[in-house]
């Protein structure tokens, strides 16, 4: 929306400076952090006063969540969508496809994890939604993004999979990047899910891949970049730029609420539509590959699950001492901070690798 106060410029006054992609991104920044700062607390109060047992905690979980963690209210991940919804709506330039198919799959899959919030916190368990109901929607949602990925992609990218590294190397997958993209898109989503499970644990990683995709975004998006970096240009993904700062921004206001011990839990609501919003990004940018390198603890989280239940089914014995592999940790003994700053650590390490590869050719 102020993007459209450009138009009142004769190019060189105040006004100018709203066509300028970095200075909407900070302003997007600004306005996410200041909206989680001025409504963190009374919707923390009034999810309080809804909530009366707080999220649901599980019993098979580490045993010292069902006394420290009890009480807590979920579903913050509703501040971190009004932060971001009303940033970018603001900031963002609105007649750009990939602004809106981003935010349909950030908001489809939050809506998916409002309603799996809703459900626990109403039944008083942690069942939620059908595991089946949430894939099926899921795989929809996704579904819709890959194709309109297809359409907003230049003809020679469209269908197309980008490797790092190997700047010439495209493989054409043809309609099979419909289900690829999907799958990216899943299980971006369930991997960030499955990492909201300490405080604080998945909201700075998340943070930091935000932060690392608008960087990809902005220089694969710009024509001077794309020749000197030797990556392939996707038009007008540049503006996905304003999006993840907005991310940033909103991460920020709520990890203010939820740093240990946590006034709130972010719940599916904001966990699915984070990592859905990081798969969407990902697909756009022609960086799925990278994704798995940048979101790199996602991975290993979502993998332990894996392979923990592969393992068990087949022989009955546990790999983990509990998964996602985070439990692991705190089974053997790890504090909770302790965990958290080394898993903060280990994604700046993994991000600062995958943006290497735009150098790396």
């Amino acid at each position: 929306m102020f993007y459209l106060l450009s138009t009142l410029s004769d190019g060189g006054d105040f006004f100018n400076l709203f066509r300028y992609l970095t200075f909407r991104s900070g302003g997007a920044f600004f306005t996410a952090l200041i909206i989680g700062f001025a409504f963190g607390r009374p919707l923390i109060d009034e999810l309080r006063r809804r909530q009366k047992m707080g999220q649901p905690i599980r019993t098979d979980g580490p045993e010292r969540h069902i006394i420290e963690k009890a009480g807590t209210p979920t579903m913050g991940g509703v501040l971190i969508l009004l932060a971001l919804l009303i940033s970018t709506l603001l900031w963002a330039r609105l007649d750009s496809g990939w602004v809106w198919m981003v935010l349909m799959v950030t908001f489809g899959f939050g809506a998916i994890g409002f309603a799996d919030d809703y459900a626990k916190v109403s039944a008083g368990n942690h069942k939620g939604v059908s595991g089946k109901i949430r894939l099926g929607i899921g795989f929809t949602l996704a579904g819709i993004a890959a194709v309109w990925a297809m359409y907003l992609h230049s003809p020679e990218l469209s269908g197309q999979l980008a490797f790092p590294v190997f700047k010439d190397v495209l493989l054409n997958l043809s309609f099979v990047f419909i289900p690829f993209a999907m799958i990216v898109i899943v299980g971006a989503a369930n991997a960030v899910n499955l990492t909201d499970g300490l405080d604080g644990l998945a909201i700075m990683p998340v943070m930091i891949a935000a932060a690392s995709f608008g960087v990809i975004a902005y220089f694969v998006g710009r024509t001077d970049f794309t020749e000197y970096l030797d990556v392939h240009y996707v038009e007008g993904t540049g503006e996905i730029t304003v999006f993840c700062a907005a991310v940033i921004g909103a991460g920020l206001g709520f990890l203010w609420y939820n740093a240990p011990p946590a006034a709130v839990f972010m719940g599916d609501t904001g966990s699915l539509a984070l990592g859905g919003a990081l798969g969407a990004i990902a697909v756009a940018t022609k960086h799925e590959i990278v994704l798995s390198i940048i979101g790199g603890l996602f991975v290993v989280e979502a993998l332990s699950v894996i392979i923990q239940v592969a393992v068990y089914k087949r022989t009955g014995k546990r790999v983990f001492l509990m998964a996602p592999i985070h439990h692991h940790f705190e089974k053997k003994g790890w504090a909770e901070s302790t965990i958290v700053i080394r898993f903060w650590i280990i994604a700046l390490i993994l991000a600062l690798i995958g943006l290497a590869t735009l150098k790396l050719r």
